[in-house]
């Protein structure tokens, strides 16, 4: 195929390699002359790269350099030209200007395709003669690394182009997944199910960066954490998204961005690249708060609240720790008690068992198998209580070694894995049941392109449709926030004992 890539910046550059290594012929070009320069000697840079390494010969490399070809101009006429992948700056009017001018030059044959993260793919197409040929294809960054990209079709783009880009990004060894042009298309709307509640929960004064940063990395298994990938991608750029999908989605409670970001905008608390964000940075490394150590009393007696599987495996996990475990305890006994939440608060268990409030704390059932366990505690606790019951929750199983580290929080429903989950799970229930996706392009999508452990309604299946549908209504009650209501996804598929990866049966089935 013969392809030209408009933009020859990080984007472009990354098109033309993938494109070039995988056999196709690339055209690129820029408005700067310049940069079309510095992309075909970085793309050589990266051939070199990949000889050294030993993942391609000498004689590859040269093979891939040859098919690229530089620009003068890149609205320049091009008769043998099959595809465009536009990767300019995201302005509407900047690129609907340039598929104009590409418009006059190229085979009415040639295929469009804009690398727009943002921008609706419909009223891009909306500016030209024949709107029918044009379709998104997004790409992330690096390219050649991130294996997936999304084909996202306007709503007048002719019905044989998404499959022949579908299979044009197969064959070139990424993923590809369909998806419907709305806002934040698949990966990034469901990003905002990490980012948003995360905020919620800095808002609601839940924990620190830094400890909401540790519990997603080790309860829930992210690579990084939210804070940590915010000061990355830059605050400016996350709070961007945030607004603009909550706004294309009019305003949906379950995306609503956080006030606390207009404000560190303003003040330039970007991140990394400005040397301060959620961390302080010293030569592009952050000062992360240490973890105050262990100072409680390992020994001192707990019982655990309440029945069921949640209790058994806290009671089993104490356990196995050596703890003094006892079953009961009177209104003057100073036992520890500890309430394993499922989207409840220790507030609430205190209440309805006449628990001793300064001695019941929180335990998430998320963590007890995690290599960190969180402990909640209330308005009402005892300090040196809550100190003991942390160094109770960080003794290891018997001949396991060192002790396990335990962050403390404060008591809110649900906890912060299991908002955070319960988050993600549901932005991406959200878009299934929208149509915008298929569920498992949604899984393979999001997994590649956010570095999830797992698809988010894989990783519901994993809990279970019917606790999935337990914690969003626990949450939904507990808060009274419109953001936490069940999705009618999760909703059907435990009522019906089916998982939720799956799409069922649909009207056109039938």
């Amino acid at each position: 195929m013969h392809i030209r890539i408009v933009g020859a910046g990080v984007m472009g550059r990354g098109i033309a390699q993938w494109a070039a290594t995988a056999g196709h012929t690339v055209e690129i070009g820029d408005m700067r002359r310049e940069s079309v320069g510095e992309a075909v000697e970085f793309v050589a840079d990266m051939l070199a790269r990949a000889v050294r390494r030993k993942r391609m010969t000498a004689d590859e490399a040269a093979a891939v350099r040859g098919r690229l070809v530089p620009l003068d101009l890149p609205t320049a006429p091009g008769p043998g030209v099959d595809l465009v992948v536009e990767a300019v700056r995201e302005d509407l009017a900047v690129k609907t200007e340039l598929f104009r001018a590409l418009e006059a030059v190229l085979p009415d044959t040639a295929v469009f395709a804009t690398n727009t993260s943002s921008l609706s793919v419909t009223r891009i197409a909306a500016g030209l003669a024949d709107p029918s040929r044009l379709a998104g294809l997004h790409f992330f960054n690096p390219v050649p690394l991130m294996k997936v990209v999304e084909v996202v079709p306007g709503v007048l783009t002719r019905p044989d182009i998404p499959a022949r880009l579908a299979d044009l990004v197969r064959g070139a060894g990424h993923a590809a997944v369909i998806v419907a042009d709305t806002p934040g298309f698949l990966v990034n709307h469901v990003g905002r199910g990490l980012a948003t509640e995360a905020l919620a929960l800095l808002e609601d004064a839940v924990a620190e960066p830094a400890d909401i940063d540790r519990i997603v990395r080790d309860v829930l298994g992210l690579r990084m954490g939210p804070f940590e990938l915010v000061d990355l991608t830059g605050l400016d750029v996350s709070a961007a998204v945030n607004d603009e999908v909550w706004t294309g989605f009019r305003h949906s409670d379950r995306l609503r961005p956080s006030y606390l970001t207009p404000n560190r905008v303003a003040a330039g608390l970007y991140g990394r690249k400005t040397g301060r964000g959620f961390y302080p940075y010293t030569d592009g490394t952050a000062s992360v708060p240490d973890e105050p150590p262990i100072a409680g009393n390992a020994d001192r007696p707990v019982r655990v609240a309440g029945t069921g599987p949640d209790a058994d495996a806290l009671r089993d996990a104490l356990a196995r720790s050596g703890a003094t475990v006892r079953t009961d305890g009177g209104p003057d006994d100073d036992t520890l008690v500890l309430v394993p939440t499922w989207g409840t608060t220790v507030a609430a268990a205190v209440a309805e068992g006449g628990l001793p409030a300064h001695l019941a704390f929180g335990v998430d059932p998320l963590a007890l198998a995690a290599p960190r366990r969180v402990l909640a505690i209330t308005p009402a606790s005892d300090p040196a209580a809550a100190r003991d019951a942390r160094a109770l929750l960080a003794r290891p199983d018997a001949g396991a070694g060192a002790e396990r580290m335990v962050t403390v929080v404060r008591d809110t429903p649900g906890g912060v894995a299991q908002r955070i989950l319960a988050s993600i799970v549901s932005v991406a229930a959200s878009v299934a049941e929208r149509g915008i996706a298929h569920p498992g392009d949604i899984d393979s999508a999001v997994a590649a392109g956010l570095g999830y452990p797992h698809g988010p309604l894989a990783w519901g299946n994993r809990i279970g449709a019917r606790r999935m549908l337990q914690l969003q209504r626990a949450l939904h009650d507990e808060t009274g926030d419109p953001r936490y209501r069940p999705t009618r996804w999760v909703t059907e598929r435990a009522r019906l004992g089916l998982p939720l990866t799956e799409a069922g049966t649909a009207p056109a089935d039938v």
